[in-house]
């Protein structure tokens, strides 16, 4: 079972950011990745689309003997998972809840900004998990219709990227805060340029790493651990556009990612 790969999925390459933590925290474990890139963006699909591809892309994810599953996306983190969790037959996590709680520790003035799609930021998740760690803090989000479709055409800079942070960003800088979840797990893509942009003084938050810790204490205390490191799987798929996904996926991970394989799941 300890040697079973961790499936993570998401609506596209956004995922891959909890990826890229994975492979620093737990170098040695083996992982198959599912992006639903036939549907990207997801911020605006219904609940019940939603539960159509989560339900689809997790059986997928258990035929091939996965031990846990992350849900690599802030969309599905706050609108299906809850519901997931509780029929899911390994353990399975979000990327919500480690966020939050990785802002609460950020923020110095009390005052945290999150930006997201439209369906995580109307479901509001992040703000009900940052006001149950803290009800003293004040929490201003901001859905960012065009930064997915930038981000997985590759468009990580220039006027057009530079137009939708300023957008995006600068009501809630405007507000006062000192710290900006990610809460999509594409925009950590954006991350640099988000930071030139919003000056010195802003501190974003990545949901992945602190996701990524939760997973190690799951596996640690779950002795599943990968014990043969040494044959560790890393597989991607996507269910649309593979040439993009691997294209932009190498900007990221580089020569981690080799292949990507087509499945339909729909």
């Amino acid at each position: 079972m300890s040697n079973r790969p961790i499936g993570i999925f998401d609506s596209g390459v956004g995922g891959l950011t909890v990826v890229k933590s994975l492979l620093e925290r737990l170098p040695g474990e083996s992982f198959v990745y599912y992006g639903d890139t036939a549907h990207v963006p997801y911020g605006s699909k219904s609940r019940e689309e939603l539960f159509q591809y989560a339900h689809d892309i997790i059986a997928f994810l258990l035929h091939q003997q996965v031990k846990t599953i992350v849900v690599a996306c802030g969309t599905h983190s706050s609108v299906t998972l809850p519901e997931l969790e509780k029929s899911c037959p390994v353990p399975i996590l979000g990327v919500v809840k480690p966020g939050a709680r990785a802002a609460v520790s950020a923020t110095r003035c009390g005052k945290v900004g999150v930006i997201a799609t439209q369906a995580t930021v109307n479901s509001g998740s992040y703000t009900k998990n940052i006001k149950d760690i803290d009800p003293s803090l004040d929490v201003y989000s901001a859905a960012c219709a065009r930064f997915v479709p930038l981000i997985e055409a590759g468009i990580l800079s220039g006027p057009e990227t530079e137009q939708a942070i300023e957008e995006y960003v600068g009501p809630l800088l405007s507000q006062g805060i000192d710290t900006l979840v990610l809460g999509c797990t594409h925009y950590p893509f954006l991350a640099p340029l988000i930071s030139r942009c919003a000056g010195q003084g802003l501190t974003l938050v990545d949901p992945a790493c602190e996701t990524v810790e939760e997973l190690s204490e799951i596996l640690r205390k779950g002795d599943l651990l990968n014990d043969r490191p040494d044959r560790n799987q890393r597989e991607f798929y996507v269910s649309g556009n593979d040439e993009s996904f691997y294209i932009v996926g190498r900007m990221l991970l580089g020569d981690v990612i080799r292949k990507v394989h087509r499945v339909d799941l729909y």
